[in-house]
């Protein structure tokens, strides 16, 4: 039995695939006496099958080494496609955490979403969901790791527009799908290459490959450029950061795993390609301009918004930006247990913040306050998930950044100040953000909100106390320091950033009467991170403007020239028809005669042309 469990790994992503399957009779309407419930409860028991098969593998992966399977798509003649799985600690984990929290997202959107009437779509496009990114953790394909990557992409689009209704929800689908888009074909273009230069996709042979690789250094740079294009657009990084923010207009229980999960799958492809990324190091260091700008940049973004979902996506943003910074020092192990820590504490804030939202119809922060005595399960919720995602002893993030400041510290100093500063301005928001919704005086949404119902409530306490627990997993997978090994001076920095951002969140002026200061200076600086450094108007001066320019030369030549063209042939042949129909006579001698005449003057031209070539010298 556990041989057989343990072999048939590859089906995991299945079990919820065959679960967006059965919901699809109620999803289309062919089922509507029973209501659109069962199909959410098939998606749910399809992820408990999932969840328990890779837990029931993780847990007896320790005692063998790692797997590859191999499954042949397509053979013909010299082309041969394959899909390699890998089965390891990390890829079974991976699964394990994904199931977990989409499980957990799953009765929550039960609760969240009880009255809408496309509740059976909503968990076919989750299945669907949980699919991609389940096969995302196992493959040992770059191949399949970008058809799966496209999966995730229209995921996305689709969740994110599941409210299709509403104007704003169509445009933040839109943008969330072509700004992948961008990266996407650039990932493609390294795919190609690296199927050339190679001669496989499958990762391991990748990493032979790059072993003794002897690529030009401008062939390396533009693949590594490449390969980072696609999960810089699935993590939200500048400049594809844009779309993260708009997308949060879709459902919250998506939110959730979108901020936990999503980001962390592009993010675990950078990881499985760092080996190839080292032939560059231009390429490692466009992975360090570009986390570190993100990572500060949005921090700084998300303590100027007003919307609770945005402030919280913003600091997703950041986080990967360090993880991308992570990769680029080939830190590869820091990131993972970065993004394992992430995606459990954010997961949980989101929880906390769509708990808001549904109790008091509004994700305005301005119009919030006095929540903690009348949520004290939705509080505490958000109080562990801020602690979880600061450097805030001796939760999860804390050993992160302990173990990833404390190797650096002497080598690349700088780093610490980068984790400090991050760390620092996340503190700071997560306070304004407790402060604005939870503490103070209710407001007039928030003086009889009630606790969420137990479908929503059951996650949350669930979630809270797995986030209490990660230093307790990191311990039994021997991932802690011992204490005699710690650099002291990095945690009171590291500890000390997150007081101050604690005291500075607490302290800080904050007035809910408006959202704008009156102070001008301060008003520039508000509006200047409240609008993303306003890069969004930047686009639409330079790269909208041009598209859009390039599009009127197009279409004009498009009408006037090709079309033109066209169109003068069409009338010059009906103008000649016209002019010759009144000289017809009927006669067939005349019909013949002008056949002769035009048969000897194209013999003429032909006899002369032939003369020139024989006077040719040559």
């Amino acid at each position: 039995m556990n041989q057989f469990l343990f072999s048939t790994t590859w089906w995991i992503p299945f079990y919820s695939l065959l679960g967006a399957l059965l919901t699809l009779p109620w999803a289309m309407g062919i089922v509507r006496r029973t209501g659109p419930r069962p199909a959410a409860y098939f998606n749910v028991l399809t992820t408990i099958l999932g969840f328990v098969h890779s837990l029931f593998v993780f847990k007896h992966i320790w005692d063998r080494g790692q797997e590859n399977f191999v499954v042949t798509w397509f053979s013909a003649a010299d082309l041969k496609i394959t899909f390699a799985l890998e089965i390891s600690p990390v890829s079974v984990g991976a699964t394990v955490l994904i199931a977990g929290l989409f499980l957990l997202a799953q009765i929550y959107a039960l609760g969240y979403m009880e009255k809408d009437w496309a509740l059976a779509r909503f968990f076919g496009l989750m299945g669907f969901f949980e699919a991609a990114l389940s096969g995302l953790a196992i493959s040992d394909s770059l191949f399949l790791s970008y058809a799966l990557l496209e999966m995730l992409t229209l995921s996305t689009y689709l969740l994110v527009g599941f409210w299709y209704a509403q104007p704003l929800v169509v445009t933040a689908a839109r943008d969330a799908f072509l700004t992948k888009r961008v990266g996407d074909l650039l990932l493609l273009m390294g795919v190609v290459t690296l199927s050339t230069k190679a001669g496989s996709l499958n990762f391991s042979d990748l990493y032979e490959w790059a072993q003794t690789a002897q690529l030009s250094p401008l062939t390396s740079t533009l693949l590594g450029l490449a390969l980072i294009a696609g999960p810089a657009g699935k993590c939200a990084q500048f400049p594809l950061h844009l779309w993260l923010d708009e997308a949060m207009e879709g459902p919250n229980p998506a939110s959730v795993l979108r901020n936990s999960m999503v980001v962390a799958g592009g993010a675990y492809v950078l990881y499985k390609l760092q080996p190839i990324l080292a032939l560059s190091p231009i390429a490692l260091d466009a992975l360090v301009i570009i986390g570190t700008v993100t990572a500060i940049g949005a921090s700084l973004v998300s303590i100027a918004q007003t919307d609770i979902k945005r402030a919280l996506s913003h600091s997703t943003s950041a986080y990967m930006g360090l993880v991308f910074l992570a990769v680029g020092l080939q830190q590869g192990g820091v990131a993972l247990i970065l993004l394992f820590t992430h995606a459990i504490a954010k997961a949980l804030l989101f929880m906390s913040a769509g708990s808001v939202i549904y109790t008091t119809t509004s994700q305005d922060l301005t119009e919030m306050g006095g929540l903690w005595s009348r949520m004290p399960a939705t509080t505490s919720a958000f109080v562990v998930g801020a602690a979880g995602m600061v450097s805030l002893l001796p939760l999860g993030s804390f050993w992160a950044m302990l173990s990833w400041a404390d190797g650096l510290v002497v080598v690349n100093p700088w780093v610490l100040w980068v984790l400090v500063l991050v760390n620092g301005l996340t503190a700071l928001n997560l306070t304004r953000v407790f402060r604005l919704v939870f503490w103070g005086e209710p407001q007039q949404k928030t003086r009889r909100a009630p606790e969420v119902h137990w479908p929503m409530a059951l996650p949350m306490v669930s979630l809270t106390v797995m986030t209490l627990l990660v230093p307790v997993m990191l311990q039994q997978w021997y991932l802690l320091p011992t204490w005699g090994s710690v650099n002291w001076f990095v945690v009171s920095i590291l500890v000390l950033s997150t007081l101050s951002g604690v005291a500075i969140g607490s302290t800080i002026y904050l007035h809910k009467a408006w959202s704008r200061s009156r102070v001008l200076v301060w008003r520039f600086f508000q509006d200047l991170l409240g609008y993303d450094f306003y890069i969004d108007q930047i686009y639409r001066v330079t790269v909208v403007s041009a598209v859009g320019l390039l599009s009127k030369i197009s279409a004009w030549s498009d009408r006037y020239l090709v079309d033109g063209l066209v169109n003068l042939v069409g009338f010059a042949t009906m103008f000649s028809g016209q002019s010759l129909k009144y000289s017809i006579s009927g006669q067939s001698q005349g019909y013949l005669l002008t056949i002769l005449v035009g048969i000897s003057i194209l013999g003429f031209f032909i006899s002369w042309s032939l003369g020139l070539l024989e006077n040719l010298p040559f």
